[in-house]
């Protein structure tokens, strides 16, 4: 079947899931998590053998993807994700008489979805951007990751089959390969919106792209991240050892393959060498399991490993730049602040893999100076003492970083009502999450209603709240 073909009955599965209540739509998404909680034996069979990740990882990746699908789920059982709100006729209003107006969310279209190659489960084709669009009530045409294609299209066949049995309208999800038809994908009139996480080079390709269509579209692109790390003097010296230990778990957890893995960590002159020293004792005794995920990615790696390597005033702390080795060996380098300009590409150079850049900072203006000068970061992570007056760093990672995180490391990502993974561009290409409960805002929009007989409107909107919503009514919550 042709891409527009699966599209074209992705949107006639869109008129009709507006004629099914919040209760089947949320039973089509425990369905998908049933279906691949059934099948976890041959999906991390075949996984092992399309990704190089082992079998434990892929099992813990799994669980996450099927607790996403079943915690969205209950939030499209509680609807609130819909903001229905009411404001009744007032002829008292402030500005002048009001009209009945009511208000609520509803779900753009069809979505398309880009694969991550880095998560197969829980980025790819049961993802985020697919859970989240379709508790949206938004069916998916899913571009499987050309890393992954036989556990992609396995796991598209048990999605497919599971929503069928579940009652799910045809074409409520779709799968399609290959480059040209991702393309025609994005550049299809029948698709309202864009998740992808990805490079920022082809993600930006995309996004242009979706911005260039005569009518554009969303383009909700996860693309890069360095994922800055400061030390405070105080916190080295009350805990070095363990901060050098927790980076470097950090750094090469998966083979450093993780959005977020710390890639820059700022640390204090005074300290710098203990540092380095420390961080190399513990990268001795690390060993990586496995390959990397696949020889694209190994080999991209190779060579922004090499180029950081040839930047002036760069020097190695630690590793080889074996372009054969795989796994790759973790790499560490230096850099001092003072000599950095504000275009300096050890700031702006993402190395998909194990390795980063220590930066020794001589004082706090010097730090919050280069900070200045880096892009959007999905997370910023402070290592302090509780004493320590941390404002004007907390401030300067804020504009610039998704989330920050104090005495911690940024490589775990909960699925939550509270968490947050985006940021500034190049982190992500528009202010939303990709991850936790939020993500479902991206593919809804408002409509309003004004001065509709109550039969006329929408269960979500009518006075006796059927649907049993809380609602923001006449300015006052309300359940």
């Amino acid at each position: 079947m042709s891409v527009d073909s699966k599209v074209t009955k992705a949107h006639e599965a869109f008129l009709a899931i507006q004629d099914h209540g919040l209760e089947e739509r949320a039973g089509w998404l425990d369905a998908a998590a049933d279906a691949l909680e059934d099948h976890r034996e041959r999906l991390v069979e075949v996984g092992q053998k399309d990704t190089n990740l082992p079998a434990a990882r892929l099992n813990n990746e799994l669980t996450r993807t099927v607790f996403q699908l079943k915690l969205l789920a209950d939030e499209v059982r509680r609807g609130e994700f819909l903001d229905a709100t009411v404001d009744h006729h007032d002829p008292d209003w402030g500005m002048g008489p009001r009209p009945d107006i009511r208000r609520l969310n509803v779900p753009i279209g069809v979505v398309g979805v880009f694969g991550a190659s880095n998560f197969p489960f829980a980025f790819s084709v049961a993802g985020g951007d697919t859970a989240s669009a379709w508790a949206a009530g938004c069916p998916v045409v899913h571009k499987i990751h050309g890393g992954h294609v036989e556990l992609g299209e396995l796991t598209a066949q048990i999605i497919i089959e599971g929503l069928q049995k579940a009652g799910a309208p045809e074409g409520m999800f779709s799968a399609i390969t290959g480059r040209e038809a991702g393309i025609q994908m994005v550049e299809h009139p029948k698709v309202k919106a864009i998740g992808f996480t990805g490079s920022v080079p082809g993600g930006r390709a995309l996004f242009d792209r979706a911005a260039s269509r005569p009518e554009p579209i969303p383009f909700y692109g996860e693309l890069g991240s360095i994922n800055p790390v400061v030390i405070t003097e105080q916190a080295w010296q009350a805990r070095g050892g363990e901060i050098a230990e927790g980076f470097v778990g950090s750094m090469t957890m998966g083979i450093g393959q993780f959005c977020t893995k710390p890639g820059l960590v700022f640390v204090p002159t005074v300290v710098a060498e203990q540092v380095k020293d420390a961080v190399a004792e513990s990268l001795q005794g690390v060993e990586l399991p496995g390959k990397m995920l696949n020889d694209r990615i190994a080999e991209g790696f190779t060579e922004s490993r090499r180029h950081v390597a040839e930047i002036a005033g760069v020097e190695r702390i630690s590793g080889n730049d074996s372009a054969s080795a795989d796994p790759p060996e973790p790499t560490v380098f230096h850099a001092r602040a003072g000599e950095l300009a504000p275009d300096a590409e050890v700031l702006h150079t993402e190395m998909f893999g194990p390795a980063a850049v220590v930066i020794s900072y001589e004082s706090s203006e010097e730090l919050l100076g280069v900070l200045d000068h880096l892009p959007g970061q999905l997370t910023g992570t402070i290592h302090a003492e509780s004493e320590e007056n941390i404002d004007q760093l907390m401030a300067a990672l804020a504009q610039r970083c998704g989330r920050l995180l104090k005495n911690g490391w940024p490589t775990g990502v909960t699925v939550s009502y509270a968490q947050h993974h985006g940021g500034p561009y190049p982190a992500t290409t528009t202010l939303g999450t990709s991850v936790g409960t939020a993500a479902v805002s991206r593919f809804l929009r408002a409509v309003a209603y004004q001065d509709f007989a109550e039969a006329d409107l929408p269960e979500a909107l009518q006075d006796n709240n059927p649907l049993g919503l809380r609602r923001r009514v006449d300015g006052n919550w309300k359940n």
